[in-house]
């Protein structure tokens, strides 16, 4: 049950340098914190997206800000406030700082993160449509619970080595196309890849389900990424099912021998060929609640052909008409002289 004491009041900001700001919400009889990035391009005339990190379990937002997901050079850059919520202390679990508190317990911030997300539009500008949500380890977990039952606010999630608890999507209550991206190592000791002890979902079921979910083929398309630096012991494949609800895409970044780990170069200790922050961006920055950016702006008719055809051109979502090196990862729509299309992911 939702029980709101008193907020904190901001004021909205009008073309300041980027800001980095802690701030305190007495919410549910509890002193809640959360550290907000404002970033350099923010104006009140303009409203901007949000993306909330969450810190694994016994973590602390700091840490996680300052080393492993510091996003706050691509919120400036791209524009968006940037927000890192700080876990309570887990009771039944030593006082681990936890998003999921262990039962018995009521505690739920599922709550906490509505009532953040409310507060935060009533101070800045902010374009509702374009709430984000990624998290590591129990953070990237949270991550689909909010997705499942904060479905209505949030509009896409990426979970990097966060496993589902069995039964977590009994709850979902989807009101739009949903795209996740999961990034899992498949040696992770904590989050096993294929747990078979029955406390969490394999990685195959999870994507399964946002799949399934969001109406997308039912095969992906699978790309063998660079294999950039060999030191690390490990390799990336991509697996994207694509053509869903509102143009939505579920994707996998699956790192071959990878561990419970955040790729990025701030963490040497993990894989080396992607950056975990960047592609959280490249991938949520996409959608809206409506589903991909662009996507009603389509005029083609998109249908499944073989490639046996002579191409006249090839346009993006939004019909402008591009080459064979366009953004990685851009949707493109292959115009064929007889009239036919063919909707490809370009690697």
């Amino acid at each position: 049950m939702k029980k709101l004491l008193s907020i904190i009041i901001l004021f909205p900001l009008i073309g300041l340098s980027q800001e980095l700001i802690t701030n305190n919400i007495f919410y549910d009889g509890h002193n809640r914190e959360y550290t907000i990035y404002i970033p350099q391009t923010y104006s009140s005339l303009n409203p901007e997206p949000i993306l909330f990190a969450f810190h694994g379990g016994s973590g602390y937002s700091d840490d996680f800000m300052n080393y492993e997901a510091d996003l706050r050079p691509i919120a400036d850059t791209a524009g968006f406030i940037l927000v890192y919520p700080q876990a309570l202390e887990d009771p039944n679990d030593e006082n681990s700082t936890n998003w999921l508190h262990k039962d018995p317990t009521d505690h739920k911030d599922i709550f906490f993160i509505e009532t953040l997300i409310d507060t935060i539009a009533s101070n800045y500008n902010v374009d509702l449509s374009r709430v984000y949500a990624c998290g590591y380890s129990l953070g990237g977990m949270f991550a689909y619970e909010l997705a499942c039952q904060l479905n209505n606010k949030i509009t896409s999630i990426v979970a990097v080595a966060g496993a589902a608890f069995y039964g977590a999507f009994a709850y979902c209550e989807l009101t739009h196309p949903t795209p996740v991206l999961s990034i899992s190592g498949t040696n992770d000791g904590e989050h096993p890849y294929n747990d078979t002890n029955g406390w969490y979902f394999p990685v195959a079921e999870i994507n399964n389900y946002w799949a399934t979910s969001n109406n997308t083929d039912l095969s992906p398309l699978v790309e063998e990424l660079p294999n950039i630096d060999t030191s690390d012991g490990s390799s990336v494949e991509r697996y994207s099912w694509i053509n869903g609800d509102g143009c939505v895409s579920v994707e996998e970044l699956k790192i071959i021998n990878g561990g419970h780990d955040w790729p990025s170069p701030l963490s040497p200790w993990s894989n080396q060929d992607i950056n975990a922050n960047s592609e959280i961006w490249n991938f949520v920055s996409k959608y809206n609640m409506d589903g991909l950016i662009g996507c009603d702006d389509l005029s083609v008719k998109v249908k499944d052909i073989s490639d046996e055809r002579e191409l006249v051109k090839i346009i993006n979502v939004v019909g402008q008409e591009v080459n064979s090196t366009t953004n990685k990862g851009e949707i493109l729509f292959y115009i064929y002289r007889d009239g036919t299309v063919q909707k490809k992911i370009n690697f």
